[in-house]
């Protein structure tokens, strides 16, 4: 992992990815002590005050400080990601490494359960899941995880019947080798690099997806400190205080961008066609 990161950081976008990245986690972890106010704190100034010296960020509706509840919301911005991926990513890797080991019917029944939730947008499977599980950010996060699923299914299934057929594992299996020892030895440690790209990724999806969700009244709901729910209480007051909508945005604008380059620069370290080029 260390390697990893080394290599990734010769990448100049990887760079930036990385550092907004940690200061994105900072600040999620010493919430408390950067914001100078509760997140939920109403009255902490007047009502719809525009950006200041004591209210950087201004003020909403209810007075509460928007640079308290956009510093609070990294804290629900890393949660959503973590778990919504390591739902999509978990199952996914799972379904696809069994099918991709087992091939037969065991592989025909996962990719053809995959096939056809694949014919769904991820935004129609997450809506659907929220409809049944209801409105929260829980839910949202859990409807999330469900949606992408089939996407880390499919990559873990291709990358595991190219590591299926190489020498290492023709040996292995000759040797004796049990099925576990098979799948979570050999298989798995070698699909992994790839998965970790892809998860990267994901977490900007997630945290787009969870914060249309909340705009959309069916993530976290008021007074919740979340991005997206942010973004929807603000639509009624944008032409008087446009501040309401716009730092939100940012925030969300920068943790996906953030992730996207750090996403790109695992991907170009851990592909020996990259360094090749390099």
């Amino acid at each position: 992992m260390l390697a990893v990161l080394g290599a990734t950081t010769a990448n100049r976008g990887a760079r930036v990815g990385l550092v907004l990245v940690l200061v994105l986690i900072f600040t999620a972890l010493f919430a408390p002590w950067i914001a100078p106010y509760g997140p939920d704190q109403m009255g902490a100034g007047m009502s719809l005050s525009p950006p200041s010296a004591d209210h950087w960020f201004g003020t909403d509706e209810f007075g509460r400080d928007m640079f308290s509840r956009v510093v609070y919301g990294a804290r629900l911005t890393i949660q959503v990601g973590v778990i919504a991926v390591g739902i999509s990513l978990t199952v996914g890797t799972l379904m696809g490494l069994v099918a991709g080991y087992a091939r037969g019917w065991t592989e025909r029944l996962l990719m053809r359960l995959v096939d056809v939730v694949f014919s769904f947008t991820e935004t129609l499977i997450a809506l659907a899941a929220v409809a049944v599980l209801g409105p929260s950010l829980t839910n949202a996060m859990i409807a999330v995880g469900i949606a992408a699923i089939p996407f880390y299914a499919r990559i873990a299934y291709s990358v595991t019947l190219v590591e299926r057929n190489k020498a290492y594992f023709d040996a292995a299996y000759v040797a004796g080798a049990g099925h576990m020892r098979l799948i979570f030895v050999h298989l798995l440690p070698n699909i992994v690099p790839p998965l970790i790209v892809v998860a990267t990724l994901g977490v900007s999806s997630a945290v787009l997806a969870a914060a249309g969700l909340s705009f959309l009244g069916l993530g976290a709901q008021p007074p919740s400190p979340e991005w997206g729910a942010m973004l929807s209480a603000g639509r009624d007051y944008f032409t008087q205080a446009s501040w309401i909508m716009i730092y939100p945005g940012l925030a969300i604008m920068i943790t996906v961008l953030a992730f996207n380059l750090l996403g790109d620069g695992i991907r170009e370290a851990l592909d020996p066609r990259q360094k090749a080029k390099r």
